[in-house]
């Protein structure tokens, strides 16, 4: 049998595709059953996705810098400050991701209060593990 090996831009294409098409379905159910939750149209609903796959690869790429900063301290401190700025990052950036969807799309967009923002990124997150899941064990001879 033929084995194919891909490269690194052809993987990060394939996260970008399938993250964002997951990001797509999950807006717009998430859209359809939570009336805090208002994307004015299906185009919109797809730039939002683009947008929010862009700051959520921001914000996890940070986080796993920060770890690692603190994990190669070595100490039992560093690992707790760490954890604790982690945490911090991550609990912010869902702020941080309100106030950018609110500047770029404006009255076009709304993505609810925190709450909303907090159970979307996690569904999101959720369905995108389930994906990647089922895509790894696909590979499993």
């Amino acid at each position: 049998m033929m084995r194919v090996t891909t490269t690194r831009r052809q993987e990060v294409f394939l996260s970008w595709v399938s993250d964002v098409l997951v990001y797509i379905v999950v807006l717009n159910l998430f859209v359809e059953f939570n009336d805090a939750i208002v994307i004015d149209s299906f185009w919109i609903s797809i730039l939002t996705a683009v947008l929010l796959k862009a700051l959520l690869t921001i914000v996890v790429g940070l986080e796993h810098r920060v770890g690692e900063f603190f994990d190669e301290r070595g100490s039992s401190a560093a690992h707790v400050v760490g954890i604790v700025v982690k945490f911090v990052i991550l609990f912010t950036s869902k702020f941080i991701i309100l106030e950018v969807v609110n500047f770029v799309f404006g009255d076009h967009v709304e993505l609810g209060h925190f709450v909303d923002v907090l159970v979307l990124i996690v569904a999101m997150m959720a369905a995108r593990a389930i994906l990647a899941k089922i895509y790894a064990s696909l590979g499993e001879d």
